[in-house]
């Protein structure tokens, strides 16, 4: 009878918290020690991460251990020096004007005092660690928590380092996201969704608890309804100022991590320092080592509303960020670049045919701790011991061929401490000797491979992705894997004359979803046995689809919903039907290309048409537009020689004998004033000229 309101409140809070036995324990430790590790706890953590419920199981333990617990909510208190006094001595239950400080000392008791949402008094900051805290008693406790991590102040006391304990709040474990779940009597098939959903933010999942509690038939899935997207919203963004700071918010929400320059690429706005400042102030706004990104929950639901209410914009803003990224790829080099394709990558994460595959790529968002080196002579013996321990004495053999042919030819992931986490073997099969082809079987089935559908011609590269591990996972998903892979994504985009690669993998099976998606072809032909263990190719012609050709099929798909939209939304590269020329028949055909210019129904009989470099500059598939692209295509290359005065006499015999066409080659020559025999040599020279700059331009391809 004599149960107060607050009891049986606290009661239920109780009854629905979860977890966070690590905090406890180091609470209730601290509390009863006799000398105690710390007096000032700094709890930490993004807006609905569960702060204030784990102060108010704090505040509980303290009353268990018959501790004096004082409970403070700075949304209530000015940041003034007396304003908190007046809210700290009202709390000790003290009459005015007493004074809070001379209550404590007098106390027997320990005493914990508990500031929540500390970041509102940042002002007050300085006062409270420089004269308040030290005049406490030695038995009071200090609780802070707040959405930012300590001031620089109290790390850069040498006397707070030993007396400050600092806690950052995470997520809930999914163990604990579900046992939260069960209290709340949400159906056992949907818990996990949910956890996968919410990322075990606390907040979150009490919302769609919630949710599912006001509207018991309502089936929760991992695809969001906008009324559930909704209500998440309303909790967690507050009004924005306006329609730019809104578009600023999605923006956010796409990227991987949001800089001011790729926020003004995606608002197309000159200016956009206020927005993004006013972005980097909000609660549930990080920020990373590249700039800033939203918490996962924010993140989630932000895009999967954009994306039901506004699919135009939302594809609008991916494609304002891709084009961003291509222009930072192309200033870029090195490790830079490999944070750009990142970024790329970052931009196909929604798509759940991918995601199980992508999730690793982010976990370390900053790539703080992995890097990308060459393997140095020292490195050797423990590469080949990594080798021989997922593929056996020969595979390491095998290696150890190539590490002495090809010694440039291996990188290695190194942590931190210089040690090695992986490696991937990137061997140039052009350059292999026929003996080195015979020694591997992997070569040497890729190289007959070739030989049967398409040899290299002069001047063109192949590839070979061979050995390709993680030194505690082998070849299964994980954060080196996905370095390893970016590095490859590396050399498509940016090796000239990049004819053709393969990619060898132990679990083809496995790979196959992300492969295909990625346009690598299984190439079961190529397949070759080490070691009793039979290993399973992919490949890929960047004759038949360049690097610029990928990269717009791969923005296509960047869109798609799922594996059932992927043939609708990206069309195939077998839909091209793309003609790969050797080097006397290509250059025949630019010499009979510059015979008919200006007779376009000729050049429509062209092979040039099927091949890549009009494929990628004709408007449309139609062989008037491909005889369009094909005419500028000739004037650009023969215009060019206009640059140089020492080519300038190539470019008028070109001009006047094919361009704007003198009635005979007699009369040609004597329009430019020169003997039949000097022309006749001007005219050689510019063709072969021109011959060459087309063949450079099919062999290398730009890749924007």
């Amino acid at each position: 009878m004599g149960t107060r309101l607050a009891d049986r409140l606290a009661a239920a809070r109780r009854r629905f918290f979860v977890g966070r036995e690590a905090e406890k324990t180091l609470f209730r430790t601290a509390l009863t020690a006799v000398e105690p590790p710390f007096f000032v706890l700094y709890l930490y953590g993004p807006g609905g991460v569960g702060k204030t419920s784990l102060l108010r199981e704090f505040v509980g333990l303290a009353e268990t251990a018959l501790a004096q617990a004082v409970y403070l909510d700075a949304r209530h208190i000015e940041a003034s020096p007396d304003a908190f006094l007046a809210a700290l001595a009202l709390a000790l239950g003290l009459t005015p004007p007493a004074d809070p400080l001379v209550a404590l000392l007098a106390s027997e008791k320990r005493s914990v005092i508990f500031v929540d949402t500390y970041e509102i008094l940042a002002a007050l900051d300085p006062w409270l660690r420089e004269l308040f805290l030290p005049q406490l008693p030695a038995n009071t406790f200090f609780v802070l928590a707040g959405r930012t991590p300590p001031a620089a102040g109290w790390r850069a006391d040498p006397g707070w380092q030993s007396l400050l304990c600092v806690l950052p709040l995470r997520n809930l474990t999914p163990a604990e996201s579900q046992a939260y779940l069960q209290a709340r009597a949400i159906a056992a098939d949907a818990q996990a969704v949910i956890t996968q959903f919410t990322h075990g933010h606390p907040l979150a999942i009490s919302l769609v608890a919630d949710v599912l509690e006001q509207n018991p038939d309502l089936h929760f899935t991992a695809a969001p309804t906008p009324d559930l997207v909704r209500a998440l919203l309303e909790r967690f963004v507050q009004e924005t100022p306006g329609p730019a700071h809104r578009f600023a918010l999605e923006a956010s929400a796409l990227v991987r991590q949001l800089t001011e320059g790729l926020l003004a690429a995606m608002l197309d706005l000159p200016d956009v320092h206020e927005i993004f400042n006013w972005l980097r102030d909000l609660s549930f706004m990080e920020a990373g080592r590249q700039g800033l990104f939203p918490h996962d929950l924010v993140r989630e639901a932000l895009v999967a509303d954009l994306r039901w209410r506004n699919p135009e914009w939302y594809a609008e803003l991916h494609s304002r960020a891709r084009t961003y990224y291509m222009a930072r790829l192309e200033q870029t080099q090195g490790p830079s670049q490999r944070r750009v394709l990142l970024d790329f990558v970052y931009l196909h994460r929604d798509n759940f045919l991918l995601r199980p595959y992508f999730d690793t790529f982010f976990e370390g968002n900053d790539l703080p701790t992995l890097w990308i080196d060459h393997m140095g002579p020292g490195d050797q013996p423990e590469v080949l011991a990594l080798v021989r321990r997922f593929e056996g004495e020969e595979g390491a053999r095998l290696a150890a061929h190539w590490f002495n042919r090809q010694p440039q030819a291996t990188l290695v992931v190194r942590d931190h401490q210089q040690g090695v986490q992986g490696i991937l073997t990137i061997l140039n099969l052009h350059e292999a000797t026929p003996a080195d082809l015979a020694v591997d079987p992997a070569t040497g089935a890729a190289w007959a491979y070739l030989r049967r559908h398409g040899p290299l011609r002069p001047g063109e590269l192949c590839i070979y992705f061979r050995f390709w591990l993680d030194r505690e996972v082998y070849q299964e998903l994980s954060l080196v894997q996905s370095r390893l892979f970016l590095v490859c994504l590396q050399y498509y985009l940016t090796t000239p004359g990049l004819a053709f690669s393969f990619f060898a993998c132990v679990d083809p099976d496995f790979w196959e979803p992300i492969f295909t998606y990625a346009e690598l072809s299984r190439l079961s032909e190529a397949d070759f046995v080490v070691n009793g263990r039979t290993y399973g190719v992919y490949g890929h012609d960047w004759r038949l689809m360049s690097p610029a050709h990928w990269l717009a099929l791969m923005a296509e798909r960047e869109l798609a919903l799922g594996i059932q939209d992927a043939p609708s939304t990206a069309p195939s590269a077998a839909a091209v039907p793309l003609l790969v020329l050797s080097q006397p028949d290509f250059a025949d055909a630019v010499r009979t290309a510059l015979r008919v210019y200006t007779r376009p129904q000729e050049l429509q009989s062209s092979p040039l048409l099927r091949s890549r470099l009009i494929v990628e500059r004709a408007t449309t598939d139609t062989p008037q537009d491909q005889a369009i692209a094909l005419q500028k295509l000739l004037k650009a290359a023969v215009d060019r020689l206009q640059a140089s005065p020492r080519q300038t006499k190539l470019y008028r015999a070109l001009y006047h004998t094919y361009i704007r066409p003198a009635a005979t080659q007699e009369l040609a020559a004597e329009l430019l004033d020169l003997p039949f025999s000097t022309y006749r040599r001007h005219l050689k020279a510019g063709v072969d000229d021109v011959v060459e700059y087309l063949w450079n331009q099919e062999l290398a391809g730009p890749i924007g």
